[in-house]
């Protein structure tokens, strides 16, 4: 009889819908997607990225470029001068990603205004209050 016992966790199939949902949790955080878009331009340097990315914290670019470059979106490349030069740059498999998440930003960035009037609107009735 095949199956697991209660408490033993099953190998998870590549087509198991828990690992996609972890891989959609990373890229599709705060932080992650802003990145890949300026990369989608070009290899960068830390503090490009830092200038170009409005709000990010130092750390929070550390962790987020480490997270991405595990997870093989992106590559980083240290070059032995003084100072230290190191750039990140869009794997073949980032670049894909940029592609598939590209419309989502454009609309994003298309109803950016109008998701802030419906907020303030919503934010403004009786009884209601931002979370």
């Amino acid at each position: 009889m095949s199956g697991t016992v209660e408490g033993e966790s099953r190998p998870a199939r590549p087509e198991d819908p828990c690992q996609a949902r972890e891989v959609l949790g990373i890229v599709g955080d705060k932080w992650s997607l802003l990145i890949v878009r300026h990369l989608s331009q070009g290899p960068r340097r830390f503090t490009e990225l830092k200038r170009a990315v409005d709000g990010i914290s130092q750390r929070m670019l550390t962790v987020t470029l480490r997270g991405l470059e595990r997870d093989g979106i992106l590559t980083r490349t240290v070059r032995n001068v003084m100072p230290p030069h190191v750039s990140y740059e869009l794997t073949p498999m980032g670049r894909t990603l940029r592609e598939a998440t590209a419309p989502l930003l454009d609309w994003s960035i298309t109803h950016l205004t109008h998701i802030d009037a419906a907020r303030a609107a919503y934010d403004a009735r009786p009884g209601t209050s931002p979370a």
